[in-house]
């Protein structure tokens, strides 16, 4: 058996700078550090931050007065704002900066009083910090998450409504919730730059150039990851069986009967520690061959909190 890695893979900048404020703010004040949702959707990450003093806490009313908040990634509703304003907390905003960009533009269709149409996956984190940002009192904030949902959609002003998306969803099933919209909708306005980040483009190009290769694709990943699930998706609609794996404790035997060649990849919130122990596992049930074709470079960077940036970073989960 041989093995195609999907480059790029893994981490992405938003992720990486999420864990470091983490750590950062663990290494500057010392545990507990509490944190408002899971920084980043994966299990090894999360339990080696929790091991070393992070505590993941749904409400802030859990915190106590005098302690670190960190908000995750995804990003928080502007009611958890203004609630940990008000109280004696150190606050540390870890929200992607690509997530930052929909909520000001929710806000200022807020302003303008627009409604709204967001496409994402209800319940998901980023999609509940991002149904907060909208506070007009003549118009309303509409969630979609499939055709259906466009179809069954009324808007009070046809001709004031705007659109926005989730950063992490599949590329090409919000294209086609998009093409609905605009049909249904021809005055919504679209966002001058597309909301799905750049990390989650890639990857799931990444995979989809996997498939014309592999006759399985493995995606590091946990299973509350938006952008993992999208990559098995998008292998498993090209008729390529596709397993998602927190590691390799959860690799099958079975799955590799008849395969050749296996595509690997990880999602953006999978360390890169994590594909080299599936390597290693695989590499012990038969892979003698491991290549990784040339795929887009990343060297976007996002800048830390300045009152963590003299902090020196001696913990990594890679």
């Amino acid at each position: 058996m041989q093995i195609l890695l999907a480059s790029p893979r893994g981490f992405c900048a938003g992720v990486d700078r999420a864990i470091d404020i983490v750590n950062r703010a663990l290494e500057m004040f010392g545990p507990p550090i509490y944190v408002k949702h899971e920084v980043v959707h994966n299990k090894f990450v999360v339990d080696d931050l929790r091991r070393r003093g992070a505590r993941f806490i749904e409400d802030i009313a859990e915190v106590p007065d005098g302690s670190v908040i960190i908000f995750s990634a995804h990003g928080v509703s502007q009611a958890v704002r203004d609630e940990a304003e008000g109280r004696e907390l150190t606050v540390f905003d870890a929200t992607c900066p690509l997530v930052t960009k929909v909520h000001l533009e929710v806000v200022r269709h807020s302003r303008e009083d627009e409604e709204v149409v967001l496409i994402g996956h209800r319940g998901h984190p980023e999609v509940e910090g991002t149904l907060g940002q909208y506070h007009s009192q003549r118009g309303a904030i509409y969630l979609v998450e499939s055709l259906e949902d466009v179809a069954e959609l009324e808007i009070e002003d046809p001709a004031k409504v705007a659109l926005v998306t989730q950063t992490t969803l599949s590329v090409e099933d919000t294209a086609e919730i998009v093409l609905a919209l605009k049909e249904k909708y021809p005055a919504i306005r679209t966002p001058k730059n597309e909301d799905i980040c750049y990390a989650t483009q890639n990857r799931q190009d990444a995979v989809k150039t996997l498939t014309d290769q592999c006759d399985l694709v493995l995606v590091v990943g946990s299973p509350t990851s938006s952008n993992s699930n999208r990559l098995k998706e998008i292998a498993t609609k090209r008729d390529i069986p596709s397993y998602l794996i927190d590691g390799p404790e959860n690799l099958k035997k079975e799955w590799f009967e008849g395969v050749q060649t296996i595509g690997l990849t990880a999602g953006a919130s999978a360390p890169e520690l994590l594909v080299t122990r599936v390597l290693e596992r695989l590499r012990e049930w038969g892979v003698t061959q491991v290549t990784e074709p040339k795929g887009v470079e990343e060297n976007m960077t996002f800048t830390l909190p300045k009152e963590l940036r003299l902090v020196n970073k001696t913990h990594s989960v890679e």
